[in-house]
């Protein structure tokens, strides 16, 4: 990729992402989990992290949401899917790329408690360092702490390109 400038390569990433796992399996014990993906920005770190968390009662759903359109962000988290696991009694893991607003992991978290979730906890891969007065505050688990600019990769894009890139960049 031509024009970027890289924040952590690859190997940065999946080094952080083996250690994320190996906290978020510790803290959970022998607690079965459930991993929620949100789609489409969380498929590459979800992966990822799906990879490096060792437990045996460990099961995956994916939702999409977003609030996201032509690179601004609209105020307005649209859950844009049905679960397939009803989440009724489950320990649940959030998973997104990023927190930004904080928005669309608080809604989706909402939601979840509402619909008989047994716990909500949230990983992202990226906390940007911003204030979220109407979002989630923190991440329970976060893999980089970063200022607020624009990033590709790892399931961030630019109108739906770049999300494929291993590492975490900006365009320059």
């Amino acid at each position: 990729m031509e024009n970027i400038e890289v924040i952590k390569t690859p190997v940065e990433v999946q080094q952080r992402v083996v250690e994320m796992g190996r906290e978020i399996a510790a803290a959970c014990g022998k607690t079965p989990l459930t991993m929620l993906v949100v789609m489409n920005g969380g498929l590459f770190f979800g992966a990822k992290l799906a990879e490096a968390i060792d437990k045996d009662d460990f099961y995956i759903d994916s939702i999409a949401a977003g609030s996201y359109k032509h690179d601004m962000n609209s105020g307005v988290v649209e859950l844009r899917s049905t679960l397939k696991l009803d989440p009724r009694g489950r320990n649940i893991l959030i998973v997104d790329e990023v927190l930004d607003s904080g928005r669309t992991l608080k809604a989706i978290s909402e939601n979840l408690m509402e619909m008989g979730a047994l716990s909500v906890k949230t990983a992202v891969l990226v906390e940007k360092a911003i204030p979220r007065p109407d979002g989630l505050a923190h991440a329970d688990w976060a893999g980089f702490f970063m200022d607020d600019r624009y990033l590709i990769g790892c399931g961030m894009d630019s109108e739906e390109k770049y999300r494929q890139y291993p590492g975490i960049a900006v365009m320059l």
